[in-house]
């Protein structure tokens, strides 16, 4: 139990869990929305972490949350509790900004696009844990360091991956480009290895030109 409690993992789906359990006593009292995260994105500036731990079904949060078990275990290996909540709820913002945001100005350009939507669920900030061991694992680094790539080829190299992984794993009504992001995001994390703590992150990190 005391294993339990130190993991981040475990604290995280504790929190997936608790905030879907208040998200259905919210609905009972007409207060459904409340933790989504939608435009204008500071009307509602608490719904920037809410939406990243909240849910919009069982199957829903099932989903993430066996994800989150099998990639935060690996993650958290490998940093400290802070840095690994920090960046789950920082990549998790991000994914759902990048999306309300972009929708919103593609809805207004394309006629019978939808320039308003609303975001919760967990799988941009997890797409980011997948996305730092893809960029961080010795595989990569050694392939990397083989062509020596420089950082914008780096760059292109992790948003071609995350464009094909989002792609394969697109189904109606998935937020795609918060998918997008969390994995660009956690791939470009994980070329510096930005959770590594202090000193094995400066051992670790590649050089580039």
């Amino acid at each position: 139990m005391y294993a339990l409690r130190r993991s981040p993992t475990a604290v995280t789906l504790a929190l997936v869990a608790a905030v879907f359990a208040c998200q259905q006593v919210a609905g009972l009292v007409g207060w459904r929305g409340l933790f989504a995260l939608s435009n204008p994105l500071f009307s509602r500036p608490w719904t920037l972490v809410t939406s990243v731990y909240a849910h919009a079904s069982v199957t829903h949060l099932v989903a993430n949350a066996l994800a989150l078990a099998l990639g935060g275990l690996l993650v958290e290996r490998v940093t400290t509790a802070a840095r690994f909540h920090a960046f789950f709820v920082g990549v998790g913002a991000l994914s759902g900004v990048t999306q309300v945001t972009l929708t919103g100005v593609v809805g207004t350009l394309v006629p019978g696009m939808p320039a308003q939507v609303s975001v919760l669920g967990a799988s941009g900030a997890v797409l980011g844990l997948y996305g730092y061991l893809l960029g961080s694992n010795p595989l990569t680094e050694r392939l990397v360091a083989g062509v020596e790539l420089a950082p914008r080829h780096q760059l292109a190299l992790g948003g071609v991956l995350a464009a094909a992984v989002t792609l394969l794993t697109a189904n109606p009504g998935v937020a795609l480009l918060a998918h997008f992001t969390g994995l660009l995001v956690g791939f470009l994390a994980g070329r510096v290895h930005l959770l590594a703590p202090g000193k094995q992150a400066r051992k670790r990190r590649p050089a580039v030109e």
